[in-house]
């Protein structure tokens, strides 16, 4: 059997659940073809380069696919089919990663990361648009 990656975007209106309830019919189609998905990763609703479809962002899902051509081939007409599909790539690979994606790696690092103005705090929003907030003295 072949390795492939495959990366999805779909829509942005519709819910997480939603997502994951078509990333599963999407292994069950692999699986019932006799390939199987090593790994599968939801990176969440980000933004996208250009709109497609009138989307400006869409939910990304990567899979990793042990399976033969014939599954893959199936896989992607059924993608092609769903409507809640905007793009999808798969490309063949001689080895799968293991362990997370770099976009899981940078999604982490993101967060562990110590804030500019050394302030340890759990960062919140820049408050932009609001009232300055009243400091211990009483200062403005």
């Amino acid at each position: 059997m072949s390795l492939y990656e495959c990366v999805f975007i779909a829509r942005q209106d519709i819910a997480t659940p939603q997502v994951e309830t078509m990333a599963d019919e999407f292994t069950t189609i692999i699986t019932s073809q006799g390939g199987q998905v090593t790994k599968r990763e939801y990176w969440g609703l980000r933004n996208i380069a250009y709109r497609i479809k009138k989307n400006r962002k869409g939910h990304y899902v990567l899979f990793n696919v042990d399976a033969p051509p014939s599954a893959v081939a199936e896989f992607e007409r059924q993608m092609s089919i769903n409507e809640d599909v905007l793009r999808y790539l798969t490309i063949r690979v001689d080895e799968l990663e293991e362990g997370p994606s770099a976009v899981m790696q940078s999604k982490n690092q993101r967060d562990d990361r110590p804030r500019r103005d050394g302030d340890d705090r759990p960062r919140r929003d820049s408050g932009y648009g609001r009232a300055p907030r009243a400091t211990e003295g009483g200062e403005a």
